[in-house]
């Protein structure tokens, strides 16, 4: 009967030990998604804008103005930077 008794409590063992490992392996994927969607959140944004400036339209009005190319680049920098504050005010990167 202690055998049984000894048995049974090593198979509970062994199975909280595997909750464990997957638990933390679990919470160290949720961290690199976390990531991941940052820098996706930040990047997409970036894409539109380079796609849509990249198409070769014949009449798009921005393309005969001389500061358009620093203006399409102060405003990437610009969507950038709100994105990372918003991040940052929502507190996404707090341990």
């Amino acid at each position: 009967m202690q055998s049984l008794d000894m048995l049974d409590l090593s198979r509970d063992l062994a199975s909280e030990l595997m909750n464990l490992y997957l638990s933390s392996t679990s919470n160290r994927m949720n961290e690199i998604m976390k990531v991941l969607t940052v820098i996706s959140t930040i990047f997409i944004p970036l894409s539109f804008i380079a796609g849509l400036y990249g198409m070769n339209f014949h009449y798009m009005p921005e393309l005969s103005v001389k500061w358009a190319y620093p203006a399409v680049l102060i405003a990437m920098a610009i969507v950038v930077l709100l994105m990372l504050s918003f991040i940052h005010k929502k507190g996404w990167f707090r341990k």
